[in-house]
């Protein structure tokens, strides 16, 4: 087995928070409580995938607050919220006021681009500016800076019984240090480096350069987009990268478990063997089996072997109890083939 470049450092999980529309409480307060089961297992870090518009967290910043009272240690993070659909002052003001009531253990991650559907959706997200909307990483560079703590406004000081900041309110100081961007493109490695964010890569990327016909390496395109990243950076090969692959332990799983996880592999295959849609996107495959097995994989992926941070994803359609046997194993098992040891 290939040694990894980087120990494995940091172990974090990625939930999308299903619910059913009749009784949308039941779906959240499962979310909460995978949450605070992943630390009691001793997980690095939680984080919420974004769904607008479907039946899965649409507000991952309030879910955030509910598990930052109900947790002490985890870190809560977004993978990634769409700031096509936020305003980057609202957006600043929320994400600082969570950071605060947490303790200062979120990690925001975001990404630009219109919102998906969006000729359907911009009349009632945009009705008077729809066409004037700015979707570039400038959206990301405004949230930046107002996370960060640069002028909002001309204006400060007393007026009548007010006091009035010309910056975004709370303040949060360490939280611009810990703004993270989800890209899959070599561009958007690029950009999160220069403008010193963390880099949140997935089990999806742009197969950008390669003539159709061509063969292509996942783990290799992922691998380019790390480096070119820290090579950005102004802490070069310090800067934190974390990978999201879908990855399935079943040390523990019931045969049943076993059987479904396996069919929901095989059904996800057929898309990662060529690139898809007009972007060329390219999916990882994603990993079943023993945490000995998932291991030996990981080892031999030559964008993991670069990164000693990690934030697996649970699959979208798993029950309540898969998942808790799913980062039972991650905890128990595949972390610490992988060299990871439980936070206190």
């Amino acid at each position: 087995m290939p040694p990894t470049s980087r120990p494995l450092r940091k172990l974090g999980f990625l939930t999308i928070g299903l619910f059913g529309e009749a009784d949308p409480r039941r779906g959240h307060e499962s979310t909460l409580e995978i949450i605070e089961l992943g630390e009691r297992l001793g997980f690095d870090s939680a984080w919420l995938r974004h769904r607008h518009l479907q039946y899965g967290i649409s507000s991952p910043v309030a879910v955030m607050a509910a598990a930052s009272q109900r947790t002490s240690r985890i870190e809560l993070g977004t993978a990634v919220i769409p700031l096509g659909w936020e305003n980057p002052l609202r957006l600043a003001e929320d994400l600082a006021t969570v950071d605060i009531l947490s303790g200062g253990r979120i990690n925001p991650g975001v990404s630009v681009g219109p919102p998906m559907h969006y000729d359907q959706v911009k009349e009632a997200l945009y009705p008077d500016t729809a066409e004037a909307e700015d979707f570039s990483y400038e959206r990301v560079r405004r949230l930046l800076d107002f996370v960060r703590g640069k002028s909002a406004t001309d204006f400060s000081g007393v007026e009548g019984f007010e006091v009035f900041s010309d910056r975004v309110q709370p303040h949060s100081p360490g939280l611009g240090r810990r703004l993270w961007y989800g890209g899959g493109s070599l561009s958007s490695a690029r950009w999160a480096g220069e403008h010193g964010m963390n880099f949140l890569t997935s089990s999806v990327v742009k197969a950008e350069g390669a003539d159709e016909g061509s063969d292509l390496d996942f783990a290799e395109i992922q691998l380019s987009h790390i480096r070119a990243f820290r090579a950005h950076h102004p802490d070069g090969d310090e800067a934190r990268v974390s990978q999201g692959l879908v990855v399935i332990p079943t040390d523990s799983a019931s045969p049943e478990q076993r059987a479904k996880y396996e069919e929901f592999v095989v059904k996800r295959t057929p898309r990662t063997t060529s690139p898809q849609g007009p972007a060329r996107l390219l999916f990882a495959p994603d990993i079943v089996g023993s945490s000995e097995e998932i291991a030996e994989r990981l080892h031999a992926h030559a964008a993991f072997r670069e990164v000693d941070e990690v934030a697996f994803a649970l699959p979208f359609t798993f029950e309540h109890e898969d998942y808790v046997q799913i980062l039972t194993d991650m905890a128990t098992r595949l972390g610490p083939a992988l060299g990871w040891q439980p936070a206190a």
